[in-house]
């Protein structure tokens, strides 16, 4: 079978058993950045889409911070789109490629104005239209902001769990959605991400996971795990960019 192919592989039966135990182990741990806002902004779809945005290749205290500055200034597509690229940088540094994801800020605010008469829109092919838009941000707005139950949102986390877990075996992210797709039940889809970024934020990490902690080791055979923590101790909120 060829890499990213979707067929089931024999671990994928330990599913459900292993998001049933990921439901339990992350009640009480700090959620990631963007569900945070949306749950604080009542799942807009314009601040979902902003904050995760901002949010890659970015620390969650940081996406978190950037994003309460820059809503407290600009609410809507319109009061944002109004704002000069040098003020949105100013807002939301230090988040990675600030200048970067100021401009794609601005001109995203322009599009929404323009083409979808200031509302964020609800399908994957209009999304992707919008300045640095890729499949992950468009997926996690798609759940977040409108309850999508069809879709699956990748990042790092997700592709680097879901291969050490061995529900599939793939290269890139994109991969591992089309993969998770075959080797997953509908059921989980909207929870997947949630689910494996905190785990991955806290415990399964991408260097020196914590296996000795985790409460998945009766269903992962640690694919491509060379080394684990020697320490049982977390660092008290240090959490992983995604």
């Amino acid at each position: 079978m060829k890499m990213g192919e979707s067929r089931m592989s024999p671990r994928a039966k330990h599913v459900e058993p292993v998001m049933r135990a990921l439901a339990r182990a992350i009640d009480g741990l700090e959620l990631p950045a963007v569900e945070k806002i949306s749950e604080s902004r009542k799942e807009d779809p314009f601040h979902v889409l902003i904050a995760t945005l901002l949010s890659a290749r970015t620390q969650d205290a940081t996406t978190l911070a950037a994003s309460t500055r820059l809503f407290e200034v600009a609410q809507s597509p319109r009061t944002m789109a109004k704002l000069t690229v040098k003020r949105i940088e100013r807002l939301i540094y230090p988040v990675s490629f600030y200048r970067h994801k100021a401009r794609h800020v601005k001109a995203t605010c322009r599009l929404l104005i323009e083409r979808f008469g200031g509302r964020v829109p609800e399908t994957m092919g209009e999304l992707l239209t919008l300045p640095g838009v890729g499949r992950k941000t468009a997926n996690l707005v798609l759940i977040l902001a409108f309850k999508s139950e069809r879709n699956i949102c990748v990042d790092t986390h997700v592709h680097r769990i879901s291969n050490r877990l061995g529900w599939v075996r793939t290269r890139t992210p994109d991969e591992t959605e089309r993969a998770l797709y075959g080797a997953t039940a509908a059921r989980w889809w909207p929870s997947i991400n949630l689910y494996l970024v905190t785990w991955g934020q806290n415990v399964c990490r991408p260097v020196y996971p914590r296996c000795g902690e985790c409460v998945l080791t009766a269903w992962c055979p640690r694919v491509g795990v060379a080394r684990t923590a020697r320490t049982t101790a977390a660092a008290p909120g240090e959490k992983v960019a995604v």
